[in-house]
């Protein structure tokens, strides 16, 4: 796929159709980490951020041979709260305020790093044994400027806390926020968005209002005001009533948005309203005083 970023102006001149709710669409970046791929849509050099939402990675889907999977040694967070969200597998995560939680699928695992978290991503021997797969979503929310010092958390939301309900005959789960009527009590620290749905071929489902939204077409292929969004895309939608998508075949998508917070500077782990504050983070994990991962002492991802 192509790593280009299309201006909604040029797919309309291309098609003659009109697009005005389309912003933009955005195609991923994609880094293989050893038979790993991740895909990434959030933060590109066009589109910073969808409210809330800095970081935007589809992880996968990957086949690990028995005696290979996921081992993300352990590394350092500031003034965001990370959501793993997984179609298949499972991510075992530890953490400095002593955490330990299996990931699984339909799960919302929502990491608080505020003023400084640590946390691993492996996988429990019992996974690692045999062949398996893996197959998520990785995001991050920038936090509001009032709440990126807070203490450091971690919340997890079995699959069965999630709501689910039918809209337009398709399945939707609200995962964070509010959305047709529904509330997710996953925690919010401002206002934000995010579902998945599963639409069939031909089916159409109109997207929530929000002050900014996105569609991420994690499987499929969709339609929407005459354009064409493929697998893998993410179509950033102005703020209008209205706006629906159709599956041109079956499709699963996440939807994203809310309430901008504000600039944020973002280098490796680090997200602050301040750079400032960055650059002390940074000095803090080279000097060791980040708190360690508990159960998981020994080793670290240098920041080079």
């Amino acid at each position: 796929m192509s790593n280009v970023l299309e201006s909604a102006e040029q797919r309309c001149d291309a098609i003659e159709a009109p697009c005005s709710a389309i912003q933009t669409i955005l195609s991923p970046r994609i880094t293989d980490l050893g038979g790993f791929s991740v895909r990434r849509l959030l933060p590109t050099a066009k589109q910073k951020m969808v409210g809330p939402w800095i970081f935007f990675d589809e992880m996968g889907p990957a086949d690990f041979p028995a005696g290979q999977g996921i081992n993300v040694r352990p590394h350092p967070h500031i003034g965001i709260a990370t959501v793993t969200y997984l179609f298949e597998g499972e991510i075992l995560h530890r953490d400095s305020i002593g955490s330990l939680q299996p990931i699984r699928p339909g799960d919302i695992n929502l990491m608080v790093a505020g003023r400084g978290i640590t946390h691993s991503e492996r996988e429990r021997p019992s996974i690692t044994v045999e062949d398996h797969r893996l197959h998520g979503l990785q995001l991050w929310l920038a936090l509001p400027e009032d709440h990126e010092e807070t203490e450091p958390a971690f919340h997890h939301y079995p699959s069965d806390d999630i709501p689910a309900i039918t809209i337009q005959d398709v399945p939707v789960r609200v995962m964070i926020g509010s959305a047709y009527g529904v509330v997710s009590p996953v925690r919010q620290f401002s206002d934000t968005l995010y579902l998945e749905a599963s639409l069939k071929a031909g089916q159409t489902l109109e997207l929530p209002d929000a002050p900014e939204r996105a569609v991420y077409v994690a499987q499929g292929g969709l339609t929407a005001h005459g354009s064409e969004l493929p697998a893998h895309s993410m179509t950033v939608f102005a703020r209008e009533p209205g706006v629906s998508v159709t599956a041109t075949e079956d499709t699963r998508i996440a939807v994203i948005g809310g309430e901008p917070v504000g600039r944020r500077f973002i280098e490796w782990n680090f997200v602050s309203s301040r750079k400032e504050r960055i650059e002390q983070a940074k000095d803090d994990w080279r000097a060791g005083r980040f708190d360690k991962v508990v159960g998981d002492e020994t080793e670290f991802i240098p920041y080079e």
